[in-house]
This record gives structure tokens, C-alpha cells and sequence, in this order.
């Protein structure tokens, strides 16, 4: 596909173990296994082994992208760490045992990057009209039908060889369900109190294909 990979705080959830660790901060979603294998045994981990899987952008400047801040009460430029100090991060004061030339910090480095992280994951009843299979998904706002359909996928290995629709309105396949007026009407629906389950969008899926082809 072309364009970033979108992801859904719940995908990022499940890297939380040591040796398949995800975080996603300021938009980004980064993939910091590597930098686990290459620190083991460093007690500077610790915090973000205690964050894998979350979101972590509190811990940084929205503005200069870094883990800076100014003190409330010196009034000087230091570290934020509100688990502790971890990996990059320079000491309070001079130390004998920190290299000071460490190349670009983790969240900095581009190498760790796997996508980002979607700005409104939203919920999706897919339709299968052929076999009246039902599966609700969880997607991004900003993926388009054929992304959506690659998630669908391993619930129905022949969904190329359906039509989309939505309230009988075949779906291009090319733009998100915003552009194709699959309305996200969560924001409406917490106001007047009624359950987003009940008003989850269904899109349906007309079998226009012979399967022995697909």
C-alpha cells in the first residue's frame, strides 16, 4: 500500500512484552524491540519496559520533539522523566560512566518508526450478504476501503470478489469511509447518551465474482 501505516492504540497495546515492545508517541508508533536487544541487562530500560504497549507522549515536547522541559522552580532546561531516567537520556550532572556522543536518541531515530498512530480509531460492522456473516472491526479514520479491506481479509480470504456498500451505495475503494459518507457519528451519539454499539456503521458486501477465480 502506498502511503503510512495506520495504527489503532489497541494494535500498538499488544507489543508489550520485552522482546515485542511498541510505543506510540506524538503521532508516531515506533518499534523499540532492537533498542531493547541492544541495552539488555540496563537498568535504564525500566521505564520504558514499564510503558510498552502505551502511549507515551507526555514525555516529550510537542513543540521540539525532544524530552525537555523548563524546571517550574529553577527555571532551567532539564530532562522530563516522570518514570525515571531511561536509555539516552543524560544524567542530572557530570558522570564519569555516561559516553556523552550517543549519535540520535531513540526518539529521535527514524529506524524505529513503523507508522503512526491513527488520530480516531473507529468501529465498523462488515456484512457478508452472501453468507450472512457478520464481523465488526476496528479501524483507522484515515485508512482507505482497500486498507479496511486488508484488515477484513482473514475473516473472509475472498473479500476482493464483493462489492462494498453502504445504505445501498456502491463504496470507492480508494477513499475512507469519510469520503464515501460512512459518517463517524460517535462524538453525536456519547452527547445524547445512547450506546455506540447499537449505531455502529454496517457495511455490506454483494457477491459479484466466481470464487474459483479469485
Amino acid at each position: 500500500m502506498d502511503g503510512p501505516n495506520f495504527f489503532t492504540p489497541a494494535q500498538v497495546a499488544v507489543h508489550n512484552t520485552a522482546t515485542d515492545l511498541w510505543v506510540s508517541f506524538l503521532g508516531k508508533v515506533c518499534d523499540l524491540t532492537p533498542l531493547m536487544r541492544q541495552y539488555q541487562g540496563d537498568a535504564l530500560l525500566l521505564p520504558i519496559m514499564e510503558a510498552a504497549g502505551q502511549d507515551i507522549s507526555s514525555w516529550f515536547d510537542p513543540d521540539t520533539k525532544d524530552v525537555s522541559f523548563v524546571d517550574p522552580l529553577t527555571s532551567c532546561l532539564r530532562y522530563y522523566t516522570p518514570r525515571g531516567r531511561f536509555v539516552h537520556v543524560p544524567p542530572a550532572g557530570p558522570r564519569s560512566d555516561w559516553a556523552g556522543v550517543i549519535g540520535q536518541p531513540w526518539w529521535r531515530d527514524r529506524r524505529y518508526e513503523v507508522g503512526l498512530l491513527t488520530a480516531k480509531a473507529r468501529w465498523i460492522r462488515v456484512i457478508n450478504t452472501l453468507t450472512s456473516q457478520e464481523q465488526r472491526l476496528q479501524v483507522c479514520s484515515e485508512e482507505t476501503l482497500a486498507e479496511i479491506l486488508q484488515r477484513y481479509l482473514p475473516y473472509n480470504s475472498h473479500a476482493c470478489s464483493y462489492t462494498w456498500k453502504h445504505n445501498g451505495v456502491s463504496l470507492d475503494m480508494s477513499r475512507t469511509l469519510s469520503e464515501n459518507n460512512v459518517q463517524d457519528d460517535d462524538h453525536e451519539l456519547d452527547r445524547l447518551r445512547l450506546d455506540r454499539d447499537l449505531f455502529t456503521p454496517a457495511i455490506l458486501l454483494h457477491f459479484n465474482d466466481d470464487l474459483s477465480e479469485a
